[in-house]
């Protein structure tokens, strides 16, 4: 279906696929949110729509809180797409700092980092092998499950669906009636995602203990070095399954990359703590641009 010119949009669909995947492929993205299935599977969390302008796509979306934005546009004449934007007074989100310093580095703009949307990248090889000293806590609770559990760890395929659906159900149910609206959004879109990996270009693993799965992991290549895992689920009262499936989806997936971009912690202090256990070796970081008096707003390349 044609995409609209602005300020018309439509939804963002699976026919859209092909394209973005090629603009992205162009863009090679270093944030975890600019992937089509990255888009297409919080398409209702986040309201995301297309438009066109200066023969750039622009991606329209809404987050959590209501307040609406426009990610980063792709392909075409970037610089005067960010002057429509800009000019009709919709603010940028997504910005890393490349992007920055390309398009942005004045002084007529409001720049905010967002920490909580920082992606966590690690290099793969040492999630793999969790080398030395630093990963000593790790190995250990990874042997305290597997000297406790009869297990097999193999490639996510469709016979696997209804297992990772049962244990996404389980794993939501711990949450009972103090689940966010984030959260919701999130199984849904795991959910979705299980379905449709194949569709999406989706690679996963999955732990089976006992014939059961009991924990799942799926991601997909972001650019030519890296990889990112979108999802990741297993039983929480488990001791050392997080742990084995963090280090066999790194160990067993995209081989040919050299860093795995595991997105972002959105505030979650716990979460948070865990991430930076791993030693990612770099915290990829995320802008909120406004541009001052939109009015006067001239995109420096």
């Amino acid at each position: 279906m044609e995409i609209p010119q602005y300020p018309a949009s439509r939804p963002l669909e699976m026919a859209d696929k092909s394209l973005l995947d090629r603009l992205c492929d162009d863009l090679q993205p270093r944030i975890s949110e600019l992937t089509f299935a990255g888009l297409y599977l919080f398409r209702g969390a986040h309201d995301y729509r297309l438009t066109t302008t200066a023969d750039s796509i622009v991606v329209l979306g809404r987050g959590y809180d209501g307040s609406d934005y426009f990610l980063p546009p792709l392909g075409g004449d970037v610089a005067e797409a960010l002057n429509i934007m800009f000019n009709n007074g919709h603010t940028l989100y997504g910005a890393d700092d490349r992007f920055v310093d390309r398009y942005l580095a004045g002084e007529t703009f409001t720049i905010t980092e967002l920490r909580d949307s920082a992606d966590y990248l690690y290099l793969r090889e040492e999630l793999a092998t969790l080398p030395g000293s630093r990963f000593h806590k790790k190995k250990n609770r990874i042997s305290y499950f597997t000297s406790r559990h009869n297990y097999t760890v193999t490639t996510f395929s469709r016979e696997h669906i209804e297992g990772c659906l049962n244990l996404l159900n389980k794993w939501f149910q711990n949450f009972g009636n103090d689940a966010e609206i984030s959260l919701i959004m999130e199984v849904e879109a795991t959910s979705e995602a299980l379905r449709s990996t194949e569709l999406l270009g989706l690679e996963g693993i999955v732990v089976i203990v006992n014939d059961r799965v009991e924990a799942f992991a799926l991601g997909e290549r972001l650019n030519r070095d890296t990889a990112v895992c979108h999802f990741e689920k297993g039983d929480p009262f488990t001791e050392g399954l997080y742990q084995l499936v963090n280090r066999e989806f790194a160990r067993l997936l995209f081989k040919e990359r050299r860093f795995l971009n595991r997105e972002q912690d959105l505030g979650d202090m716990g979460l948070r703590s865990a991430k930076l256990s791993y030693h990612p070796v770099e915290l990829v970081k995320k802008y909120s641009v406004k541009h001052r008096d939109h009015k006067d707003f001239v995109a420096l390349y």
